[in-house]
């Protein structure tokens, strides 16, 4: 894709052990972590990346984005929910567990993105506040590919019928009913909405619920448990 590439990872090939098994990405679930460490350069390593040149955020559910031209190192890892950067050869990585992994490359303008929807990142808009701070670094949202991995879908995320209304209220396009016709909401179905309207055309979905897959974490079915990731990076 024009330099750019997208990648979702699985929970097979890690060396965590229940309930994190096996290729648990987290390192604040209470997993080993020696274990996260080797399975981040597992994962790493596996893309072709090098692990040391990977971007981690500390995500909160929020909308705060940092912009980024070098791993964290020693400095402390900041509380943002979205990591935009200019530098080719590094990749950025985002964790979830049922949220929405969204990974954005402009490879014209040498910018890509990665950000943690879930419901409140969603609501509070960290997925245009993400394309706004690539736009500042000289990005297009008509030349921005979008890629959103592995969640919880609309017809398994049920929600009180009150927060279904309020999510509802902020974005259309996340109301949904389950599958057992209970309230619900699609968060996937937000980003890719907020994305249309901010101009961002080239995109794709994950078909995988997590909730539903057992080649996924899901922190809705099982609590406790390790984290998905997603990276994004250009040649």
């Amino acid at each position: 894709m024009g330099g750019a590439h997208f990648a979702f990872t699985d929970r097979w090939g890690g060396v965590s052990a229940v309930p994190y098994e096996e290729l648990n990405l987290g390192g604040a679930v209470g997993d080993d972590p020696d274990a996260v460490r080797t399975n981040r350069e597992l994962a790493a390593k596996s893309l072709g990346l090098d692990p040391a040149r990977v971007v981690w955020m500390n995500q909160v559910h929020g909308r705060d984005v940092a912009v980024v031209d070098e791993p964290w190192g020693d400095r402390p890892v900041p509380e943002v929910d979205a990591v935009v950067a200019n530098r080719r050869g590094l990749a950025l990585a985002v964790l979830t567990a049922d949220c929405t992994p969204v990974l954005l490359a402009d490879p014209d303008a040498g910018v890509v993105a990665a950000a943690h929807a879930g419901r409140p990142g969603m609501v509070a808009g960290v997925v245009p506040a993400a394309v706004a701070a690539m736009v500042g670094l000289g990005a297009e949202p008509g030349r921005i590919v979008a890629r959103t991995g592995p969640a919880v879908c609309g017809r398994c995320y049920e929600v009180p019928d009150a927060m279904r209304a309020e999510v509802a209220a902020v974005e259309p396009a996340a109301y949904a009913e389950t599958s057992w016709g209970t309230p619900a909401v699609d968060v996937t179905a937000g980003v890719h909405a907020q994305l249309e309207r901010l101009g961002v055309r080239d995109r794709e979905q994950s078909p995988v619920c997590t909730l539903e897959s057992g080649d996924h974490f899901s922190y809705r079915r099982d609590r406790t448990t390790g984290r998905l990731a997603g990276y994004v990076w250009l040649d």
